[in-house]
This record gives structure tokens, sequence and C-alpha cells, in this order.
């Protein structure tokens, strides 16, 4: 039989520990050019030059030299260049970080704070930010932002670290069109290893792919209650619960349990960490159960016919309908060019799961989490609740301030309630997919809070101060997040199983 050449082990480090916080993304950051414009602004007075004197110096108008002064135009290099020269100063000392003097450094953080979603959820004016405006109301005005800043983080210490690195790999997702090359192919290479050709992954083929990496499979009564399955690297056991939910495939559970092997993943180091690998088992378990090539010939089929359709791809691999749809995500934008959003949404209107490369705008909070944030009333994610046809898919196009959307959705049960799970791309795609002919149309100005959050003038006047619900209180919105590497789950109860297992 032949093994793959995977790591055989994970770190012999124990996982309830402090965790530490998420390290930041490497990327290189972006040009700011708000510092930027602020120290060509500085660097002009200092010079003695008014904007048409340095703006005839570089060969470009007044207005646009006080868009890029104001922070609201990135200059290209080749203006970049004239600026320094005319300034008498170096590239790097333009596009230095230090701010050059205290009031720019508080001009820059006041206009970041505006810019940014804790200001635009004040629903305040902004204030104009010049040389006239006096060092006292700016070092005022800076602080408030930064105390309040302080206090809203303090209400969410507790999941702020998942919130931020959740929201660091939901950019890094967006950024790759939520495509991931390397787990394909280590996909492709288990397929390949267990003779896989096409069709429905059965769970006899899935019991060959454990075989050949090396694992044999037991079902239990006891697993931990905290697990979905249990590792054994020591004696290459994979345990799995006898009595499995609805909520999951069984066959998802296993094949993400193999990915974390077949990955090589070491113990988690932080939060981030935990959720990225998450993610890739996930997508691991996915591109397994919907191979690439199977899939996207599927697709490109479907595209060239005009009838892309979630539930066929649920129907073509055996697949559920959620796991169809993330897929599609996977998929839609490497292989067939098209953009697009995924929304898993309670019935009670909160989004627990959102993905987006189509410029969609999700609702968020001050730290730019979505997860938690209540979905817009008008979305088709809300809408379909209401539809009493419960077995076809509700399709519903949505004008909204970034773009005409069109979307198809259903609705599933589960053990936490009612979800609907939504896919949708703009208006410019919608052509190959059925159920574009559909006639049911709304209107969305969220995060405007007049759209769906605030009730009208005539239930307001009439209710406000006369009404006292009983709020339906979640406790799992009161508990800290779990600490240790695998959250929440008991490092103790999942060794004494695996050594009362061991024995056997």
């Amino acid at each position: 039989m032949h093994f793959f050449a995977y790591s055989q082990e994970m770190s012999p480090v124990s996982w309830n520990r402090e965790v530490a916080s998420p390290s930041l993304s490497a990327a290189s950051p972006e040009l700011d050019v708000i510092s930027l414009g602020r120290r060509v602004r500085h660097l002009r007075k200092q010079a003695g030059l008014t904007l048409d004197d340095l703006s005839a110096a570089v060969g470009t108008a007044p207005s646009q030299l006080s868009l890029i002064e104001n922070g609201k135009r990135e200059p290209k290099l080749g203006l970049l260049q004239q600026l320094a020269a005319s300034l008498n100063v170096t590239i790097d000392q333009l596009l230095g970080a230090e701010p050059p003097s205290r009031r720019a450094a508080l001009e820059i953080e006041l206009e970041r704070y505006q810019r940014g979603p804790l200001y635009e959820s004040l629903n305040l004016p902004k204030i104009r930010i010049s040389s006239r405006l006096p060092l006292d109301v700016l070092e005022s005005q800076v602080g408030l932002l930064q105390e309040l800043e302080r206090k809203l983080n303090e209400q969410v210490a507790t999941p702020e670290e998942a919130r931020r690195a959740n929201g660091e790999l939901r950019a890094m997702m967006r950024e790759r069109g939520n495509y991931f090359p390397e787990y394909e192919a280590e996909a492709q290479k288990v397929l390949k290893g267990v003779g896989y050709t096409t069709g429905p992954l059965s769970q006899h083929v899935i019991a060959d792919i454990a075989e050949n990496l090396g694992f044999t499979l037991h079902h239990v009564g006891d697993l931990p209650h905290s697990t979905r399955s249990v590792t054994d690297l020591k004696n290459r056991r994979i345990y799995l619960t006898q009595n499995q939910r609805q909520d999951h495939d069984p066959r998802s559970v296993l094949l993400q349990a193999l990915g974390h092997y077949v990955l090589g993943h070491e113990t988690p180091r932080n939060y981030g960490d935990f959720l990225a690998q998450r993610v890739a088992t996930n997508y691991f378990a996915a591109a397994l159960l919907l191979p690439e090539q199977a899939t996207v010939e599927f697709l490109q089929k479907a595209k060239a016919a005009k009838e892309i359709a979630v539930e066929d791809i649920r129907d073509a691999f055996a697949v559920s309908y959620e796991t169809a749809a993330h897929r599609f995500t996977n998929l839609a934008t490497k292989h067939l060019g098209i953009t697009t959003h995924f929304q898993k949404t309670h019935q009670s209107g909160i989004i627990y799961k959102a993905y987006e490369n189509d410029g969609v705008t999700f609702p968020q909070d001050h730290t730019g989490a979505i997860e938690g944030q209540p979905s817009c009333k008008a979305w088709t994610s809300r809408a379909v609740f209401d539809v009493p046809d419960k077995f076809s898919a509700y399709s519903q196009y949505t004008d909204t301030p970034s773009g005409t959307y069109w979307c198809t959705a259903r609705t599933e049960r589960s053990a936490a309630g009612e979800f609907s799970l939504s896919i949708g791309v703009p208006y410019q795609h919608v052509k190959w997919f059925r159920g574009r002919e559909t006639t049911a149309r709304a209107t969305s100005n969220c995060p405007d809070p007049n759209c769906c959050k605030r009730p009208p003038a005539s239930l307001a006047n009439e209710w406000a101060g006369n009404a006292w619900p009983s709020a339906r209180a979640h406790s799992h919105l009161l508990a800290a997040m779990p600490p240790g590497a695998f959250p929440g789950v008991d490092e103790t109860e999942v060794y004494s199983f695996l050594a009362a297992h061991s024995e056997r």
C-alpha cells in the first residue's frame, strides 16, 4: 500500500495555554494617502509655495493637487517624483511614516476616524479639517474618538480577537477570489491515490481514502461532547460519533479530519491560525466531494446553457446545498469570470457567515466584523423566509447604493433554527443563471438606518416610550471566547478518551 509523505505528528505541546494575540498580516501596506497629503501640504507651506505655484511646477491642475493634499487621490509614481523634486525632498522622505508635526498627526488621525465605520455609525456631520481649525479642537475631537473606540473595544473585548482574525481571513479570501490552488492540488493527489474517476464521492471511496492515508475509522458513542471527530496520530485512528447530527454531512466531518493531516497542520498558535486551518480543511473536503475538473466542466456547461443553479450542483454531486454554494464561490471567479457573494442568515436576521468579492456592502460593526450583524430586511436572504414555497429556490433583484444584485436563496432547518443560504451576483452576471426571469424586486438603502433599522415616524410617535419588550437573551453572547488552541475543547477529556480507546 502506498502512503503519502505527509507529516506524521502534530507539535507535542499542550493547547490549553494562554493564546497570544493574532499576528498581523505580512502583506505590504498600501500607500497612506491621508498621511501623504498632509506631508505634501506641510512641505509646500514650509517652502512658501501656494497651490498654484506647486501645481505649475509639477504640471497638474491646482484642483487635482488639492485632492492629493486632502487625501482623496493617490498620485501616480511620476507625479510623486515631480512633487519630491519640486519640494526638494526624496521620495522616501515624501512617503515617510512619521507625520511632519504634532498638528499634522492630529489632522491625519481625525481624518482617518471620519472615514472609518465607527464615525459613520454615529451619523454625525464631518468636521472640515483646515489650518483654521484650532489646535485644542483637534486635540479634543481626536481624544473623544479615541476614548469612544476604547470603550467600544472594551465592550467586545472577549470576542475581539475572533472578530479581527476573521476579518483578516475574509480579506485574504476576497483577494484570492476564494480560490486556493494548493488545496485543489492536494485533493487531486488524494483522489488519484484511490483511483477515483467520476461520480459522487461515496462513503466507500472515502473509507478507501482513509485507508490509503494509513488511518482506520472507529465509530464510538462516547466521543468528547465538544468535538466532531478526534484523530489519534499515535495509533493512526480517527474516531467519529455514531449519532451524526443532521447539521453536518458525515463525509465532510471525516474528510475535514483527514484534511488536517494531509495539509500538515500543527497546533494552532492563535485564534487566527485556528480559523485559517478550519477554512483550509473545509475547502479541502469540498474539493474532494466536488472535484475541481468535474465541477468546472459541469459549471461551464451550465453557463453555456445560461442555466447555472446551485441546486443542480447539489444534486449532481450529492452534497448539501450549503456545500454546493460554498464550492461555487471557490470556482466562479477563477473559472467562470463571475464575481459573487454568499450569505448564511438566521431566521432572526443575524448573519452567521458571509463572503463577497463582487462589491456588495455587508453590514459591519466598528471592528469590521460582519458575522453577528443584522442583514437588511429587503435582501433576498431575509425575504425568502416569508416565501410559502420551500421546495423551489427564491430569486430576487435588489437595488442597493453599490448597484443592483440578483440573488437566489433557500431555507434549511438545523438544531439552531431556520437559516437562509443565498448566492448573489452583480446584475451584469445574472444572464448566466436560472431564475433571472424573476419579477421580485426590492430596494435596500442600508447602511442608512432609515432603510430598515429605524421605525416609521408614525409608529415611533405612537409607541416610543410605551413599549417594553422582553428580549430573548442568547447566553453565548455573554460568554467569553474559550481559551486554547482549539477553543472550547477540553484537553483532559480528549486525552482521557484516547487513552481509554487505545487499550481496546
